[in-house]
């Protein structure tokens, strides 16, 4: 989805009695842009499924606060509207007679958004309005079901000074100049998507193509005094893109843009509508693992999103481990081991402060931009990688995509696919690396003695985990013969034969497995 904050702004609580007696089919959003003020005018059309027959639903929007910010309803409109209430972030409306199948309507609103669209100025004092729905702030600004597993489709008829250009998910569908030096810009997106990933930016363009190999338009949007470097260094999403195509499966939407923004985020994955930080544009392509980390989420957390927040590593880990991949085939192994060694430096010294799951209950949705969902999550797909084989877990991931490309999924979801392409047991290996906390501890020693090497492993944590482990021992002149076993107990020693007294010993030379530990000789 996204790289993990780059400063942590806002800390949003996360309510689960969201408003699921309904199920959302499409949203026709109508807002106005202004110069003059950061107040915004809305129209809504929501056009939803009844689960079941109802009097009446909700929708889920901030109204005003004492500092003047919020979103006002001024009226409700549809043939089955009785009344409504709005009170605190939501919306009641209540039905004329229950309701049991697709019902549709209007609200009509105006308010200044205290969070989701971002009305400020860009690093070079130029205004702008860029959306920034994740995870759940979509109903600043607009009312909806804003919840992940709610997925729709979406259009944006946006009303705008004329001098500005407006991007959104999907694909234009009219722009034309109105009255008063306005400009109306018609966006349409007709595959389902969540709330987090809906997507508004306006503001003073530089556009261009930079597709040459990707089978849909991939375009560069950035500030026109970064038009050079902005254009050269998101061009790498083409090739980027043609990569995780080749490596899952078909891209499913109908463009890719790349847009420099003001997230508060490194880059947000909306729907084929990728907002980077603004500081990403730099002329030298440094941001090209953030541009793969948000491309590799068109398909992990866009198409194939988690069910709730905490399965997000569905979404964080995975498109970390996809930029692995993609790094590793662009520049070897080498890079990966990096990478993974990095990665795991940086999950062992979250979990000495923090003592929590990767599949995590926690309410702060913001807390979840952690090391768990992003860096461990990565070194799970890893660690799978490792024990199924290349082939194997490719065809987990492409098959795990192919089931749930459009809807969503939990992780014992991706645990039945992947049992059921590689024929294997699971279970054990999901629940110590996802559902407990923390990581195996490892205290090693070892010995030579008699042309035999004596090697014990302790484990030091709370837990107990079962892995392999690979040894790798180094004698006088460099060469490395390594040696596997596979450690099931808190305390375990092994034996096997060698010729001379190794010069080294090392835990893991081929970064396989996600520790904290040493070895010593005895």
């Amino acid at each position: 989805m996204m790289q993990k904050l780059l400063i942590v702004l806002f800390l949003f609580s996360y309510c689960f009695g969201f408003s699921q007696q309904i199920d959302v089919q499409h949203y026709k959003f109508y807002l106005q842009l202004s110069d003059e003020t950061d107040r915004i005018q809305g129209e809504a059309e929501v056009q939803a499924r009844f689960k079941h027959p109802e009097s009446s639903f909700s929708l889920d929007l901030v109204q005003v606060k004492n500092n003047g910010k919020g979103m006002k309803v001024d009226s409700i409109k549809g043939d089955n509207i009785a009344g409504f209430q709005q009170a605190g972030d939501k919306v009641n409306i209540q039905l004329k007679k229950a309701a049991d199948s697709i019902s549709s309507v209007q609200l009509y609103y105006s308010g200044i958004p205290a969070d989701g669209l971002i009305i400020s100025k860009n690093k070079y004092g130029d205004r702008t309005f860029f959306s920034d729905n994740w995870p759940n702030r979509a109903h600043h600004w607009i009312p909806c079901n804003d919840a992940p597993d709610d997925k729709a489709s979406v259009e944006f008829l946006v009303t705008a000074p004329a001098h500005y250009q407006v991007v959104s998910n999907g694909v234009k569908m009219e722009e034309a100049a109105l009255d008063n030096s306005r400009k109306l810009t018609h966006w349409e997106e007709t595959i389902p998507i969540s709330t987090k990933v809906m997507v508004i930016g306006a503001a003073q363009f530089a556009i261009a193509r930079v597709d040459s190999c990707s089978p849909v338009p991939v375009t560069a949007w950035v500030y026109p005094q970064d038009k050079q470097k902005g254009f050269y260094d998101y061009k790498l999403a083409d090739h980027i893109l043609k990569f995780f195509i080749d490596y899952i499966g078909p891209y499913a939407f109908k463009k890719l843009a790349n847009v420099q923004s003001k997230t508060i985020f490194g880059g947000m994955e909306n729907a084929n509508t990728i907002f980077y930080t603004e500081k990403s544009v730099t002329g030298d392509r440094r941001s090209e693992a953030l541009i793969a980390h948000e491309i590799a989420h068109q398909w992990f957390g866009n198409m194939a999103t988690e069910k709730s927040f905490p399965h997000l590593w569905l979404s964080e880990g995975f498109a970390t481990y996809m930029t692995d991949i993609y790094m590793e085939r662009q520049y070897g192994k080498v890079m990966l081991q990096q990478r993974l060694r990095e990665q795991r430096d940086e999950v062992i010294q979250f979990n000495k402060v923090t003592k929590r799951p990767v599949v995590d209950s926690v309410s702060a949705l913001m807390d979840l931009l952690n090391d768990n969902s992003y860096e461990k999550g990565a070194w799970v797909l890893h660690m799978l990688r490792g024990k199924l084989g290349d082939t194997v877990f490719q065809k987990v991931i492409q098959t795990y995509y192919e089931l749930y490309k459009g809807s969503n999924a939990e992780t014992r979801d991706f645990q039945a696919v992947a049992e059921k392409v590689s024929g294997e047991v699971l279970k054990p290996f999901f629940d110590q690396w996802l559902f407990q906390p923390g990581l195996p501890k490892i205290h090693g020693e070892w010995k030579f003695e008699k042309n035999n090497f004596y090697l014990t492993i302790q484990q030091k944590g709370e837990n107990i985990y079962q892995f392999p482990l690979e040894i790798g021992i180094l004698d006088a002149k460099g060469k490395q013969t390594v040696h596997k076993v596979f450690i099931t107990k808190a305390k375990e020693t092994f034996s096997f034969p060698i010729s001379r007294k190794p010069a080294k010993v090392v835990l893991d030379p081929n970064t396989a497995l996600l520790f904290e530990g040493h070895i010593v000789e005895n």
